[in-house]
């Protein structure tokens, strides 16, 4: 059985003063209250959830079979910046008699509302420890400076991303007492989306309405700039009329500013408009499936960039209030509007696309992370804050049972053999490696990559690690926006127009990124080779075939039709072999391992191969490494073809510094070493002598094709401006 670190049950006030603070206590509550011999739970209300205006929010919080210990009106209307300040004068004058009265050992105080920060006050001068919800997270407004505040008046820290955890970190509160425990909310939503939910959406917005086809809006007033959050939700509001769909619309928050917002609402008539919905408050359990469902969010709420990335449902959030969020792909930013045209052109990019769900801000386990995190704090410990001052602790991500979970990737390799699966670490480790061959049909091939995966996935919670999502390198052309394979090479079969985004995301519920393996390899030299700092560099890989990947201004180029780079399809000679692609004289017709071997088995055919020292068996095939084994041991036709194709592969190295100026040539693959002084000696003598100080080196990278498919994970972001 558990044990906690006291000898007596831990006396546990939740405080909660709106509705969306409440979504992320709630489950943390419920799991409080699961557990009689280890907690004893107050419940303080306070707060918008006491405003009739702002929907009697408390309701729910009886509806969930919680008991109210103390409800407290710390409201003072007029809802401008002189009402904030009085209503944090208010709850910190009425506070002290309940603290007094209920006497809890720990107070838990979510976010970032000045509410939470008379709550943080009065625990801290009381000498009540304080565990922090979602501190170290960055947006914008006045809500940064709260949320910071809170931070220093905190004893203990439970955080959602490692982003947050290293701004806490940064901000000098001990490691050991900080959890990434990821976001309470996500525990519910991540099981949410299968319920019933049709009954949810006829409820809210009419019978008539089918999913994918209306809007949820949720905006609230930035209290830094009231006049121009004012604005920019007129013009909201202007786009969605203009945009024609069924919209649900929530009231704003108790913000200053919010009481000219539902004015705005007023003045164009959206309570009585037949495509409008205006609520004052939907249940969290309710909203769940909604925005689950929708077509689009849009607003500035945090619920917007955080929790509805779990659904992959698309998001345009508006303005600053968010700035400075961790942001999943289906967020699109409009940080600025002069007219409505920009949202309402911003509505016709994101409505109806579904994107793969994000799990940026948690996994579907904080509850249990948090539990035992309480049960571990030791009220014997001193009361009194110890600040780290730099330097701070490494890079570690500490859970309740101090334990190092590494932050991870699934990287999956398509070859045209092998289908290989690896768990990758943040530095590069490959925890666990699987390998099966590669089925020739779509169907076979895309069940076992699940199978594969789902399998990893599982191994990675045993080996400790983390897995932030999944990167597929692949042969062919791709488009990585939409992660679809358009066009494979010969020799992958059945690999063209193929969806490999939505199936494995679906499946796992973790983001995907699909590239190229010649632009995989770039992004692992970039991240682990000797393309790390370097800001312009190219990557060939000399392999079966020949590929590579350009680094240009620290940035891996596609081109316009994602067909860069492919390297091997540079012509060095307009009348030499034919190459796989149809043309000829391409350094892959010369310089590929398939080359190579077309060449062995001519020699052989002629008897002109062996040398002494050599043998071939007569079932075995004849190869590349038989004639490069013919070549060091003395063949001179042999070494004359290895010459050859060292000579082509440096004339294609020589155009690409001569097109692109890098700093740097890395050959990558099994030939590398077999190339890299022809290529040198082929730079010398044809190149203009401003690149001849190219360095050109051999990759020291085992796995490359691995290593890049886990660096489309683990560098990736996924913020985007408009």
């Amino acid at each position: 059985m558990e044990k906690n670190a006291n000898n007596h049950k831990l006396r546990i006030c939740v405080a909660t003063c709106n509705r969306a603070d409440y979504s992320k206590l709630a489950p943390i509550m419920f799991g409080i209250k699961a557990e009689p011999q280890f907690f004893e739970l107050d419940v303080v209300v306070l707060g918008s959830h006491l405003i009739d205006d702002y929907g009697n929010t408390y309701r729910m919080i009886e509806q969930d079979d919680f008991d109210i210990h103390t409800r407290l009106h710390t409201i003072v209307r007029g809802e401008d910046e002189a009402a904030m300040v009085e209503s944090v004068g208010l709850a910190l004058v009425k506070l002290p008699d309940v603290l007094n009265r209920l006497k809890p050992d720990i107070m838990i105080v979510h976010g970032d509302r000045f509410d939470a920060l008379a709550l943080a006050t009065s625990a801290a001068l009381m000498n009540i420890r304080i565990l922090h919800i979602e501190g170290g997270e960055v947006s914008g407004t006045i809500d940064d400076s709260i949320r910071h505040a809170i931070t220093k008046l905190a004893h203990y820290h439970v955080c959602c991303t490692r982003s947050a955890e290293q701004h806490l970190i940064a901000m000098c509160e001990d490691h050991d007492r900080i959890l990434l425990a990821g976001c309470p909310s996500y525990d519910k939503l991540l099981s949410a989306k299968n319920k019933d939910y049709m009954s949810v959406i006829c409820m809210w917005l009419g019978e008539d309405v089918k999913t994918r086809d209306y809007i949820v809006a949720l905006q609230h007033p930035v209290t830094t700039d009231i006049k121009h959050s004012l604005k920019m939700f007129e013009l909201t509001l202007d786009a969605l009329i203009s945009f024609n769909k069924r919209t649900l619309i929530l009231f704003p928050n108790v913000d200053a500013g919010s009481k000219e917002m539902v004015r705005v609402m007023r003045k164009k008539g959206i309570e009585h408009h037949p495509n409008f919905r205006a609520v004052k408050h939907v249940p969290f359990d309710q909203f769940i499936q909604l925005v689950a469902h929708a077509g689009c969010m849009i607003g500035n709420s945090s619920c917007g960039v955080r929790e509805v990335g779990a659904f992959g449902t698309p998001v345009i959030n508006l303005g600053t209030r968010q700035t400075g969020r961790e942001t999943g792909e289906n967020v699109l930013h409009v940080r600025d509007a002069d007219t409505q045209d920009k949202i309402l052109h911003a509505l016709q990019l994101q409505f109806g696309k579904q994107y793969p769900c994000s799990k940026i801000y948690g996994d579907g386990n904080a509850v249990p992370r948090i539990l035992k995190f309480l049960k571990s704090i030791n009220l014997k410990e001193p009361l009194q804050k110890k600040f780290c001052f730099p330097p701070v602790k490494d890079n570690i991500s500490q859970d309740i049972d101090h334990i190092l979970e590494t932050q991870s990737a699934l990287a999956v390799d398509l070859g045209g053999t092998n289908l290989r699966v690896a768990i990758v670490s943040m530095k590069g480790e490959i925890v666990k490696k699987y390998t099966q061959l590669n089925p020739k049909t779509y169907e076979d091939r895309l069940e076992l990559i699940l199978k594969m995966c789902v399998e990893a996935a599982s191994e990675a919670v045993n080996v400790n690690c983390r897995i932030l999502g999944v990167g597929i390198s692949t042969g062919g052309r791709v488009n990585p926006r939409e992660g679809i394979v358009l066009h494979s090479t010969k020799l992958i079969q059945e690999w063209s127009s193929v969806d490999l985004r939505t199936p494995i995301s679906d499946a796992l519920h973790l983001p995907v990124w699909v590239d190229n393996d010649g632009n995989c390899a770039a992004l692992a030299e970039r991240k682990f080779g000797h393309g790390k700092g370097i800001e312009n560099f190219v990557t060939l890989i000399t392999g079966t075939g020949i590929g590579g990947g350009i680094i240009h201004q620290h940035e891996l180029i596609h081109g316009s039709s994602f067909c860069a780079a492919e390297l091997g399809h540079i012509v060095v000679s307009l009348d030499g072999p034919e190459c796989l692609c149809g043309s000829q004289g391409c350094i892959e017709a010369y310089a590929s391992g398939i080359a190579l071997q077309r060449e062995a088995k001519k020699l052989h055919d002629e008897d002109l191969l062996l040398v002494e020292g050599m043998s071939v068996k007569k079932e075995e095939v004849v190869s590349a490494a038989h004639l490069i084994q013919a070549a060091k041991l003395g063949n001179s036709k042999a070494d004359s073809i290895l010459r050859t194709a060292g000579t082509a592969l440096g004339l294609g190295v020589v155009n690409i510094l001569h097109t692109m100026n890098p700093s740097l040539v890395i050959l990558s693959g099994v030939l590398a070493s077999h190339y890299i002084n022809a290529v040198k000696d082929v730079i010398n003598q044809q190149a203009l002598s401003s690149v001849k100080t190219v360095d050109v080196v051999v990759s020291n990278l085992a796995d490359p094709a691995l290593l890049g498919a886990a660096s489309l994970v683990l560098d990736y972001t996924t913020r985007r401006i408009y």
